[in-house]
């Protein structure tokens, strides 16, 4: 399996200033070895208003020192504005040479039907890149909207491969009135959202049975709750390396580097754990979080 294995670190700009700013030679080296991605969102004040988009990604770039970058992200619908103006303003950005690929997040599936038909009929820059919630235990995405994606020839990347950090096992569901680790889910402006989406105690019941199928299946050789989620990832999910999909991979330190790019080099996991990760789906699935806003 050949899906891409991507890194972010969007949710950092101030440290992606200061590292990315250093000189004007660095800017050229990023732009010869790495590809960058950036967005323009609806929230803090800000809009999908034509304005409002140029200026996002224009202080993008400009923290960046580059003139262009790989992938622009509509981050997540505006449904207070007229998508059709927010379309041009891309096109038009597109047209200026300030980024090459359009993608979209946390749009519903009739939304990225009707962007790309808008796109398609104006010939403005399409759509090629879908950013979208999706892990071995949230699998919303699979009935409808990786439908739609392949219908349109767009690639799909996944975040929360690991459920904000809950299939790493380092958490218990009783964390939440005591002792609380440090990690997504706690201590920081997005903990609620992240233990609203997943911290349910029929995924802490899920994750149990995950763990015990993976002592079971491979004894005192077993492999980590992390190594098991991103390789499901990779061999087991609905994700498609020929199409151009990707894994979204995150961390904290090199450490969490290491044993994520570990995993996605592993090869398939035993039935007995596929198995079990399909029992946790139909475990939690009526409690899996919408993956559109």
């Amino acid at each position: 399996n050949n899906n891409n294995i991507l890194k972010r670190a969007q949710y950092q700009p101030k440290t992606v200033t200061h590292m990315c700013g250093i000189s004007s030679v660095l800017s050229f080296h990023l732009c010869l070895s790495v590809r960058i991605a950036t967005k323009a969102n609806p929230w803090e004040g800000k809009t999908l208003k034509p304005e409002s988009v140029r200026n996002q990604l224009e202080t993008s770039l400009k923290r960046l020192r580059t003139q262009c970058v790989e992938l622009f992200y509509l981050h997540a619908p505006d449904h207070q504005n007229p998508i059709q103006d927010t379309l041009q303003a891309c096109n038009q950005l597109h047209k200026e040479g300030k980024f090459k690929q359009l993608g979209l997040s946390n749009y519903a599936s009739w939304e990225v039907a009707e962007i790309y038909c808008i796109c398609k009929h104006n010939n403005w820059v399409l759509p090629t890149v879908y950013q979208g919630m999706y892990n071995a235990t949230t699998r919303q995405v699979e009935t409808e909207l990786l439908p739609c994606l392949r219908y349109f020839g767009i690639r799909f990347y996944a975040y929360n491969p690991l459920a904000g950090g809950l299939l790493t096992g380092k958490y218990h569901y009783e964390d939440k009135d005591g002792a609380q680790p440090v990690g997504r889910f706690f201590g920081n402006s997005w903990a609620g959202t992240y233990r609203d989406r997943y911290w349910k105690e029929s995924h802490f019941q899920g994750i149990d049975g995950i763990q015990k199928a993976l002592e079971a299946a491979y004894g005192s050789e077993k492999p980590t709750l992390t190594s098991a989620a991103i390789r499901w990832m990779y061999h087991h999910s609905h994700l498609r390396g020929d199409l151009g999909d990707g894994v979204i991979i995150g961390m904290s330190s090199m450490e969490q580097l290491h044993e994520n790019l570990t995993a996605a080099a592993e090869g398939p996991l035993k039935q007995e754990v596929v198995d079990a990760f399909k029992h946790t789906w139909d475990l939690v699935a009526h409690e899996c979080p919408i993956y559109f806003r």
